[in-house]
């Protein structure tokens, strides 16, 4: 039980740490892409479409999972 309790712990720290770290990179990509805007570049449309794809593949994977479940879980029900 105590060991369990201090891995959680643990793993929370890290993943702060880790968050920190994020918010400290998309700080400088916001500068760099407000600059560019401003000497008109197009960069900014650029890294939005490379944050959609990143973003769709947990998406999707959550989506895959989920529904698994969820037709496991009516399959149960019958």
């Amino acid at each position: 039980m105590k060991y369990t309790f201090l891995l959680r712990i643990f793993i929370t720290l890290l993943l702060s740490i880790i968050i920190l770290d994020a918010e400290a990179q998309c700080a400088m990509c916001k500068t760099v892409v407000e600059t560019g805007a401003k000497n008109g570049s197009s960069i900014g449309a650029g890294l939005n479409i490379g944050i959609l794809y990143l973003l769709a593949v947990p998406v999707l994977s959550v989506g895959a999972v989920s529904f698994a479940f969820w037709r496991k879980y009516k399959a149960s029900q019958k």
